[in-house]
């Protein structure tokens, strides 16, 4: 069957495109995903900040080959110690040091730094990663306000100009991809054991796909996107398209989507 749409499906289509992706979700999200992915490193731990942290800093350098990124992210692991958690809370400044030849693309040293430093601030003055994002959710009432006002909070300490390229703004219609994942990584909860579902107060139902080049370009070829940029609006078109497929939990697609993308060259 051709899933090529030229347009937005209709329900019919939608019906078809439904059964088509649900059965690749139930392919891909499973436990031998974890293998290929960042996701993987976050799963090396038991206890919830050692998640967080773990998934935030392997969210944040997911960009260029998994291979590449899962290799850095076992380096920066053992750079703290394999604890993350105690790191942050614990080190000194002269701790840092260690951090200055770390690079994965244009993440530098300076900046693994710097998001140490944030990181440390957020645990020892705001309650943790889990905290801050709940609770701003609770407050703005909705994920986009929630990106931005957590980048307010991520800078809220001094930092370089050139660190901040490294937290995605939606404000200015970045697409927040790995901010996204981290998320879906974070809230999402189900029987596969993937993701962790740590922060129950922001509802799966509310969550946004993780727009990449993969998912995007399948997207398109199922009429779920006609939009040509990976942006913001893109995110929030195909988002509301995956919500009348699943209104309870429309990013466990994003499983289908990259899976089809990166594993089946769809």
């Amino acid at each position: 069957m051709d899933y090529s749409f030229p347009r937005l499906p209709n329900q019919s289509d939608l019906s078809e495109i439904k059964e088509f992706l649900d059965e690749k979700t139930e392919k891909y999200n499973n436990l031998d995903f974890i293998g290929t992915d960042p996701i993987q490193i976050p799963h090396q731990f038991t206890e919830s900040q050692d998640i967080e942290i773990s998934a935030f800093l392997a969210s944040t350098i997911a960009w260029g080959q998994r291979v590449t990124i899962i290799k850095n992210m076992q380096k920066l692991i053992a750079l703290m110690d394999n604890a993350p958690y105690d790191f942050i809370t614990n080190s000194k400044e002269s701790d840092l040091d260690r951090f200055t030849h770390f690079k994965h693309r244009t993440f530098n040293g300076d900046d693994c730094k710097f998001f140490i430093q944030s990181l440390k601030n957020i645990y020892k003055n705001r309650g943790g990663l889990g905290e801050v994002f709940e609770n701003l959710f609770i407050e703005e009432g909705s994920v986009f306000k929630t990106l931005a006002k957590f980048r307010d909070v991520f800078f809220e300490i001094p930092y370089q100009e050139r660190t901040q390229k490294h937290v995605s703004n939606v404000l200015k219609n970045s697409s927040a991809k790995r901010l996204n994942m981290f998320l879906r990584w974070m809230v999402r909860k189900d029987n596969s054991g993937v993701d962790f579902g740590l922060w129950e107060k922001i509802p799966m139902s509310e969550l946004f796909l993780p727009l990449d080049v993969h998912t995007g370009n399948v997207a398109r070829k199922l009429g779920l996107l006609n939009r040509k940029q990976n942006d913001w609006k893109s995110v929030n078109e195909v988002t509301q398209i995956l919500r009348t497929l699943d209104p309870i939990d429309p990013i466990k697609y994003d499983f289908a989507l990259f899976g089809l993308g990166v594993f089946e060259k769809f």
